[in-house]
């Protein structure tokens, strides 16, 4: 047990931190490089620090195919090509949607342009004149917007309020191209809570969704952040909509590991008391988070997200065992909560990472018994 004390005193600012850098986004300290006493990934095959894939939860390497082609050649009908094939209503698609807008917002970003440059993400732009009745396009088009208010402007300032009615109206649009897509108005649901919009028009959104996919995860979780504390809702709001949805989930539905999700939105800011995860609230969502894992489609898109924040409760709840069993599956991929909260996502995955590993080691385990 003495390497796993020694982590865990030279870790205790990160647990200290972590829980909050929904807010703060500061860095996590990484296990210092070389130390005698630090666990060795590569002996359980996983990548290094600097190897993890900060873009995806999981593997998609069709949306990484199209990402680079479009990102190198900025045409963006590599992509058009890929929404068109991917199911309407699915997780997938809505992953998709998020990631293509994320790579255009993030190289605007990267090159604003000016008088002898072009913008980043000019693909988008083109994308939406030359095909305007394109939904894809639409949907990519509202999310970018989305993502551009939180990434260039102040919540509450007019700036911030101006854009996000602008993305409000491109969800009019893309709906309107994709009648039976929900995914427009998941992307409304974050507009939603961004505007504050009043409860009974929260409502009356939530189902226009349940109309047209009742059971998608991706929709669960941005209506569940409206509800929390930090926004308009309470701790008991926010849980009651989570345990409501794990108890209608279908057998096989990720919704029954939503209460985690509430659980993690409401982890105090500092928190010194690490019988914390073991308590009952933390127990239960732990239990029914694993059993949604154990119950899912391996190919289901929102499997990665579940096992990423599985990975973060059992760490410090000590169940080394389902910590590795969760590392094994998601190693190589860190673009999930609640590392994408931090400054740097791989550092603080890998922090994780190393804890699981001293201490399945400090308790008996070795990349021979490694739990599949």
């Amino acid at each position: 047990m003495a390497i796993l004390w020694l982590l865990m005193a030279l870790v205790m600012l990160g647990f200290v931190l972590l829980p909050f850098m929904r807010r703060k986004r500061g860095m996590i300290e990484q296990v210092p490089p070389g130390h005698p006493d630090a666990a060795d990934p590569a002996a359980y095959g996983f990548l290094r620090q600097e190897e993890l894939d900060v873009r995806l939860p999981g593997p998609d390497q069709d949306l990484l195919a199209v990402l680079e082609l479009v990102q190198r050649t900025q045409d963006y009908r590599a992509a058009a090509q890929l929404l068109a094939g991917t199911e309407s209503g699915g997780e997938l698609r809505w992953q998709r949607v998020q990631s293509l807008a994320g790579a255009a917002a993030l190289e605007l970003q990267q090159r604003p342009g000016g008088i002898h440059e072009t913008p980043g993400g000019q693909w988008l732009r083109v994308w939406r004149a030359e095909q305007p009745k394109d939904a894809g396009g639409a949907a990519v088009h509202a999310e970018f917007l989305v993502q551009q208010a939180w990434r260039t402007a102040t919540p509450g300032t007019e700036e911030f309020r101006i854009i996000m009615e602008e993305a409000q109206s491109a969800c009019a649009q893309a709906a309107l191209l994709a009648p039976g897509d929900p995914v427009p108005y998941v992307i409304e649901l974050s507009i939603a809570r961004a505007l504050a919009c009043p409860p009974a028009e929260f409502d009356q959104l939530w189902l226009k969704i349940l109309d047209r996919a009742p059971h998608h995860m991706g929709a669960h979780l941005a209506a569940l952040h409206y509800w929390c504390e930090k926004w308009h809702g309470s701790r008991e709001q926010a849980y009651s909509f989570a345990e409501a949805a794990a108890a209608r989930a279908p057998e096989g539905s990720l919704l029954a590991a939503l209460p985690l999700f509430a659980v993690f939105e409401h982890l105090p800011e500092v928190n010194l008391v690490r019988s914390l995860y073991r308590s009952e609230v933390v127990t239960k969502a732990i239990h029914g988070a694993l059993h949604a894992v154990h119950a899912a489609r391996p190919d289901d898109p929102m499997l990665p997200h579940v096992r990423h924040l599985l990975l973060f409760f059992l760490v410090p709840a000590e169940r080394w065992a389902e910590a590795m069993q969760q590392l094994i599956h998601i190693d190589g991929h860190v673009g999930a909560l609640p590392w994408t909260l931090t400054d740097d996502p791989a550092a603080a995955f890998a922090l994780h990472r190393a804890l699981a590993v001293a201490g399945y080691e400090a308790n008996g385990g070795s990349p021979a018994g490694l739990p599949g």
